[in-house]
């Protein structure tokens, strides 16, 4: 396999698993050559849980390396996940499930949803953090969506 089919392959690969929409971004710094550094808000809705979207912020590395998807983007992301509409489950959810990743580097590195069912007070709790191969980030931010008593979560 040659180099042009290496990077051809892995673009494909690390745009595949991307569910978010984007929402907007914020400049941060100026870069002469390529994009600027950004703050990037994109919108995850749950696929398992209809009425559920998780907004999720990070920062986006700019310059040339951010132009040609070989930059590595900061472990910092902040979540916020709201009812936006009436919350329906079509099967039982996994006490814990990552719901979303996404690539945050050519390799290695990730942005990871995970979603976790609180039984006890009709809750679903969403927890970003990123993690890398070898050497993940205590970074994390945590969202809670209530849920209606009227409307139990099935749990598996």
């Amino acid at each position: 396999m040659n180099i042009l089919s290496a990077c051809a392959f892995l673009f494909l690969f690390q745009s595949s698993t991307v569910y978010a929409q984007k929402i907007g971004s914020v400049d941060t710094a100026f870069k002469l050559i390529g994009p600027d550094h950004k703050i990037v808000v994109d919108a995850y809705d749950d696929p398992k849980v209809q009425g559920v979207t998780c907004y999720v912020s990070r920062a986006k590395t700019g310059g040339l390396k951010g132009a040609l998807g070989l930059a590595e983007d900061k472990a910092e992301a902040s979540i916020a996940c709201r009812q936006v509409g009436a919350i329906h489950f079509d099967k039982a959810l996994p006490q814990q499930e990552e719901v979303f990743h996404e690539n945050l580097s050519l390799l290695f590195k990730k942005l990871r949803i995970v979603r976790m069912v609180d039984a006890q007070r009709n809750a679903l709790v969403y927890l970003t953090y990123s993690d890398k191969l070898i050497d993940g980030s205590p970074k994390n931010s945590l969202s809670v969506v209530a849920v209606d008593m009227q409307t139990k979560i099935p749990v598996k």
